[in-house]
Formats: C-alpha cells, structure tokens, sequence
C-alpha cells in the first residue's frame, strides 16, 4: 500500500508516494490545479499501486476541490492539518523547502500519526452547505462588530457623555435612537460618517438574522438529535455540524483530538497529570465549550458530574474539561445518527493499520 501526500496550490498540487510498509519514496507528480489535472494526479497514482491512501494538508478552499474530485472517483482521503505537516518537515533529514518536500512531508506526518488518526473525508454536499453558511455568517459578524467599534469611537467625540451599554449597538431601539439624535445634529462630516456606518449595521444585522433563520431551518432538517442536546441551540449545532462537514471518525477519541479537547499526558516521575490541548479545532473546541457551560448552568445531571469530580479534588477547570470530553463522546454518537432524510450509517470503513502483519478493515 502507497501513502500520496499532497501539497496543494491554487495554481498546482504537488504529489509524493510513498511505501507505507517501509517508507520509500515511490515517486512524486505536479499538475495544474484544475480537473484536468486532477484526473492526471488521479491516473499517476493509480499506476503505482492498487491499494492507496491519500493524505492531502486540509487548506480548505485550496484543497477542497481535489478532495471532492478524488472522494467522488472512489477514494480514501485523509484531512491532514497543516501543523502536523510543518513539524514533520522539521524533523526529515533533508534540509530546504519545496512543493515535493512539503508533499513528502504530508505523507510522512500522516503515517507517523496513524492513517486510522485523521478523519476520512466523504462527498457531504449538505453538511458543506451549512459549512460555508456558517463561516459567512461568522464573517458578517465580525465585519459588524468592527463597524459598530468605529461608531462607538465617533459618538464618543461628538457626544462624551452618552453611554452606550455593551452589545446594544445591534438592537433596534439603540440604533433608532443614536438615528435620530444623529439627524438632529450638524451635519458635519463625522455625522455623515456616523449615519453611514449606522446604516451599514442595520444591513448587516437583518443579513445575520436571515442566515440564522436559514441555518436553524437546515440544522433541523440534518441533525435534529443535535437540537435535543441540553445547551445547544441552532448555530452551536450548525457550527458542530460545519466543523466535522465532509468527515467521518472512527470514535470519539478522535473527535476530542481534533477539537482539542483530548487532555495531554504530562507526567514525569511520580508525578502523573494531565495538562489542558492548546491544538485542535478552537472553532468546534468553542461550540463545545458553550455546550458545557450552559449544562454547567443549568442542566441538572452535568451540574452532579462537575461536583462529584471537584469532590475528587479536581478543580473547576479540570471538572469542566472532563464534562467536555464526556460531551464529544455524546456528539460523536449524535453525529453518527442518521437525520429523516439518510438512510444507514454515516462513518465508513476504517482504514486498515500500517504497521499491522496483516491489515483488515474493521467496521467502526
């Protein structure tokens, strides 16, 4: 079996097989980043070998359309994150950088860490549709939040005496009322600035509202089991949904490592601990978080689990850490549930194990 790592380009994606059983270099293709040269890179490494595993740095909007291309002819792609990647090209022999070395690099960092480690990635054309949702909506928020920080400024200098409660800038009451006091003034070219930027806001709020509507819509029609968990409301579910989308995971212990939530091993000597995961997937990390904050708060038996583990002398952090990572193992299994619309079960095969005499696939 060959593992191809990819190093892909906007113009170009650069290809390195490599032995999975010895780790030798089998050979290495470059071609234009379009379908033609998908369907090229696809030919080369079929050539090599029957049995084959992709491992292709998840840039996202670079990769995304050979991940597409490869998983729609039939085959196995692995998402592999571009940190891994720089760490194994730091710890290769050779010196230097280049798009092969990269590629190498890839395929390297993938078979160090396990092919079973990384998700698998699969053609999920609505969970993609609520992806790139939920980034835009995230992009209009924060476009808002940076105009609505101007305008916060400007009104301090036409009026230091107005005080303005935090997060009130997107409520209608707020807006109507700055509204008027601006057309009231002089109409200096601070106004103007401050009845423009105000304006912009009120656009870009009724953007924000529509695509939540949108998006609560879509979550409960793909995974209405994500609705009925305790503290998660449509756009945790559509981030959680947006974060995993065109993946699958062998268990839950994977989950957690991609969303960092997995604790990491920090002992020496007699000393045995555990120390927080600053890796991961912070966005899906933080819809978690919210998740456990908000049964922390209110949701009876996770508030027990935090208080049976600080009554084990753990701390508030470290109980909280601990309710998260029983949380993945609840989202995994609810990820997993097929929606009113899928029929079976959404995790394939897993991929077999590299090292082992004889790989099988075993069925997650």
């Amino acid at each position: 079996m060959i593992v191809i790592g990819a190093d892909p380009h906007k113009a170009t994606h650069t290809l390195a097989a490599v032995d999975a059983a010895i780790g030798e270099l089998r050979g290495t293709k470059t071609a234009a980043a379009r379908p033609a040269g998908h369907a090229q890179l696809l030919a080369w490494a079929r050539a090599l070998d029957a049995e084959r595993v992709w491992a292709i740095e998840d840039c996202r909007h670079v990769s995304g359309a050979l991940e597409r291309f490869l998983t729609a002819h039939g085959e196995r792609v692995l998402r592999v994150p571009p940190k891994l990647m720089g760490q194994s090209r730091r710890a290769e022999r050779s010196a230097g950088k280049s798009d092969p070395i990269d590629a190498l690099a890839v395929a390297g960092a993938a078979l160090r860490h396990g092919l079973e480690s990384f998700p698998l990635a699969v053609l999920d054309a609505e969970a993609e549709e609520i992806r790139l949702l939920t980034d835009h909506r995230d992009d209009l928020v924060g476009e808002r939040t940076r105009i609505q920080n101007r305008l916060r400024w400007h009104l301090h200098e036409l009026w230091p005496e107005l005080a303005i409660p935090a997060r009130s800038l997107d409520r209608p009451k707020w807006l109507d009322s700055i509204a008027g006091r601006l057309r009231r003034s002089e109409q200096s070219a601070r106004v103007r600035v401050c009845r423009d930027e105000l304006r912009r806001i009120r656009e870009l709020t009724r953007a924000v509202d529509a695509l939540e509507r949108e998006l609560g819509v879509l979550v409960a029609a793909r995974a209405p089991q994500l609705l009925e968990l305790p503290g998660c409301g449509s756009l945790t579910a559509a981030r959680l949904v947006a974060d995993t989308a065109g993946a699958t995971f062998a268990s839950d212990a994977k989950l957690a490592r991609l969303a960092g939530v997995a604790p990491i091993p920090a002992s020496s000597g007699n000393s045995r601990r555990h120390r927080l995961d600053r890796g991961g997937n912070r966005r899906l990390n933080c819809a978690i978080h919210v998740i456990a904050l908000t049964q922390a708060r209110c949701h009876g038996p996770a508030r027990a689990y935090l208080e049976r583990k600080q009554g084990e002398g753990k701390s508030r952090k470290e109980a909280l850490r601990c309710l998260k990572r029983q949380l993945v193992r609840t989202l995994w299994r609810q990820l997993r549930t097929p929606g009113p619309d899928q029929e079976g079960d959404c995790l394939k095969d897993r991929l077999p194990t590299v090292n082992a005499p004889a790989p099988a696939l075993v069925l997650t």
